[in-house]
Formats: structure tokens, C-alpha cells, sequence
């Protein structure tokens, strides 16, 4: 069942008349508005931004969705590969414009090494769970060229968190790690199967990295607990 995908799609063939609702492990619900996926450069939030200006060489966009990161890099002269394991995803970048797509998980996808790896929109949420997150860096190693880098943002979720009187954060006890979120997704009358993914906090990030021998550099903050790093070989 390939929600996100037919959501692209409908919109992309001027069929929009309902966005994207997730619900998540931590009793919220949320809406994704689809037109936003399919915004332009000037519309990206200012992390984006910078990480797009910060690409280099030969890009691998994992997760690209509806393909406006690759589209505005490959119009700046990149060679991008748009990679997402919706069908519905690629089907949309393809008709957008974006040149080279690969339908396929990021960890099936192999032997082949790029100058950037691009993970936006919280794309190391792919991970899942912290418990897989060492495994996750350690293939995207696996794709970088030795000066390569991996530039990605996520959100330090703390902040749903009640707070203690001392500035600490309760935290029940069912969360092994509290970034650990579990989805669903609902578009029209489809609703997804639930499925883990990923927020972390900076120094988790760096933790990780350092243990995989990534070095791993804070770029810039956002205004909400937001934040774009970037790693690079040791």
C-alpha cells in the first residue's frame, strides 16, 4: 500500500482534494500538506537550503519523494539520482522532470559511491529505532567516496516532553530512547501499516558517528529544535 505515493500522484495529475494524516505513538495527530512536498527552492525551509547549497560532486537524494530536491539541484548542474521505496514517489519525480530515479530501500541499494548523500525532511528517521542506527550509518559509509559527506537534518523531540521543575524532561518508561516514534499514515480512506522512525538529538548523532569513524559537524540550527549536520570520513 503505497499512501504517500498515490498522494503525489494525485496531486501531481491535479486530482488534490485531501492531504496526508499521521498519527503517531505519541497521541498526536498531524497533517502533511501535500503542495508543500512540492515546493520550490524559495519555499524550502533555510536548512534545506543550505543543505542544498552545500552538495557537491555526485548526489544520491535518499527519500526524494515528489523530487524537488533533485530537481533544483539537477537545474543547477548536479548529477542526482533520486532514490525513495514508494513507486508513487518515483513515478512523480519521473513526470517532474527528475532524470535518474531508482526505485529501492536505501539499505538495499548498493555498489555504487557518491560525492553526497542527501537525507532531508528528517531522513535518518529511516533508521527506525536507535538500536539500528549503527547499522544505518555503516551503509551509508559504504556509499561515500573518501572526501565525501552525508548532510542531513532531524529535530531533537525533547520538547514534547513534560519538563521538571529542575529543567528536566519526564520521559515514561516505554520509550527505550525518547526519538523512538512509531506512524501511521491515512490518506482518503487508505491507512498505512504503522512504522517506526527516527528523531535524534545532536549529541545521539555525533555518539553514533564517532562509533561508525564519521566525523560529525553541527552546520547550523533551526528555530525549533531543528538542525543540519554533516558527516564526513575520519
Amino acid at each position: 500500500m503505497d499512501i504517500f505515493g498515490q498522494a503525489l500522484l494525485d496531486y501531481h495529475n491535479g486530482n488534490y482534494t485531501q492531504d496526508i494524516i499521521t498519527y503517531s505513538s505519541l497521541d498526536e495527530e498531524d497533517i502533511i500538506p501535500v503542495p508543500y512536498l512540492f515546493r520550490t527552492f524559495e519555499k524550502m525551509p533555510l536548512l534545506e537550503q543550505k543543505a542544498l547549497e552545500l552538495c557537491k560532486g555526485h548526489v544520491l537524494d535518499i527519500g526524494c519523494g515528489a523530487g524537488s530536491h533533485s530537481l533544483y539541484l539537477q537545474e543547477n548542474g548536479y548529477k542526482v539520482i533520486g532514490l525513495d521505496n514508494s513507486i508513487g514517489a518515483i513515478k512523480t519525480s519521473k513526470l517532474r522532470g527528475v532524470e535518474e530515479t531508482i526505485h529501492a530501500s536505501i539499505l538495499d541499494f548498493k555498489n555504487q559511491k557518491f560525492d553526497t548523500l542527501l537525507l532531508l525532511m528528517n531522513g535518518i528517521g529511516i533508521a527506525g529505532k536507535l538500536s539500528g542506527l549503527k547499522d544505518f550509518l555503516t551503509h551509508l559509509k559504504s556509499l561515500l567516496k573518501p572526501n565525501g559527506q552525508i548532510l542531513l537534518d532531524s529535530s531533537d523531540i525533547i520538547y514534547m516532553f513534560d519538563a521538571d521543575d529542575d529543567g528536566g524532561h519526564w520521559i515514561p518508561d516505554t520509550f527505550d530512547y525518547y526519538g523512538e516514534v512509531t506512524f501511521t499514515m491515512q490518506y482518503c480512506e487508505q491507512k498505512s501499516n504503522p512504522f517506526s522512525w527516527l528523531y535524534l538529538d545532536f549529541n545521539t548523532l555525533q555518539n553514533a558517528a564517532s562509533d561508525n569513524a564519521l566525523h560529525c559537524e553541527l552546520v547550523s540550527e533551526g528555530e525549533h529544535y531543528d538542525y543540519l549536520a554533516r558527516l564526513t570520513h575520519l
